[in-house]
């Protein structure tokens, strides 16, 4: 094992602060993926470690660089994103990570990591695409934007969410209000990617008209869904032949995005979560993609890729 010292001029304190994050997360993120140690000394970022090691980490960091340079906006977590999908001696994919996505009100969403960026190409490409993944990987917050996306462009007529509405510790009968009370607390998390990438105005005009629909699971039986965009959301739980009715939903010129975490079911132990049988099932068919993200992909606060990290590594004791 050769070690190697490398140094990387910095032009400004900024730049040196967004390359190492708050409290320098990023250079403890570095130091967990690569074994490689970060100084700031002198307006330059010092790297200490195996050079196989110090070069790929180098190589991120130089590209980032490159990027605040040219005039993009680039963020701390940008560069989290790029560490992470870089890991274990892989080069980031930088030129398919800058591709964005446009939401209406010209609102930008881009992949951040590789994984994510192949979860976009999917949902391009394929007629239903399963993106399974940990929390913090954008899964969802994705798929909404391709739907925006494909409103905007006329590819779809309506954006259709779906939710199922399972009681995670506490019951909806303790809830107060009528039913629809009772369900929105389980349709906020849609309600929350759609404030974010839509202006009020045209959130409130598309909610008003059902250009966009927010529902719970239940209420997809029976209906067959044309020209719409079409997503699911929490689908780990969902029962089999809860799945099994969706999945049937689909009409022409229709797609669906199926996410979920099969960490994360609610579903009592003895009942069978349709996302994973879905998956085992449907691997391989064709005009359907399953994409799997992993803790590389979350683009949360840095902390989440390493709880995820630690449950994951916890599920095989």
């Amino acid at each position: 094992m050769t070690d190697a010292d490398v140094q990387i001029p910095m032009q400004s304190v900024e730049e040196a602060r967004t390359l190492l994050g708050p409290l320098d997360s990023n250079a403890r993120l570095i130091r967990e993926l690569h074994g490689v140690s970060v100084l700031a000394r002198d307006g330059s970022l010092r790297l200490l470690g195996d050079a196989e090691r110090v070069l790929t980490v180098q190589q991120v960091l130089e590209d980032c660089l490159a990027t605040m340079r040219g005039g993009r906006s680039f963020t701390t977590q940008d560069v989290a994103a790029r560490l992470r999908g870089g890991g274990n001696g892989e080069a980031v994919e930088t030129e398919r990570v800058d591709r964005a996505v446009r939401g209406a009100g010209g609102h930008s969403v881009k992949a951040r990591t590789p994984g994510q960026q192949r979860y976009l190409d999917a949902i391009a490409e394929h007629e239903v695409v399963f993106g399974v993944g940990p929390a913090g990987t954008g899964k969802t917050y994705l798929a909404v934007a391709k739907a925006i996306e494909a409103l905007k462009r006329g590819d779809a007529r309506r954006l259709v969410l779906v939710r199922p509405a399972v009681e995670a510790g506490e019951k909806l009968g303790f809830l107060p209000g009528d039913f629809q009370a009772k369900i929105d607390p389980y349709l906020r998390p849609m309600y929350d990617a759609l404030q974010d990438l839509l202006d009020s105005r045209t959130r409130t005009r598309w909610l008003e008209s059902d250009v966009v629909e927010v529902c719970p699971l239940a209420y997809m039986r029976g209906r067959t869904l044309n020209r719409s965009f079409v997503i699911l959301d929490e689908a780990q739980n969902t029962t089999v032949p809860q799945m099994l009715m969706f999945l049937t939903r689909l009409g022409e010129g229709s797609r669906m995005v199926v996410t979920g975490d099969p960490s994360q079911t609610d579903l009592p132990h003895n009942v069978r979560s349709g996302l994973g049988d879905a998956v085992r099932r449907l691997r391989g068919v064709e005009g359907i993609e399953i994409v799997e993200l992993d803790a590389r992909d979350v683009v949360r606060h840095p902390v989440v890729s390493r709880i995820v990290t630690a449950y994951d590594a916890d599920q095989g004791r």
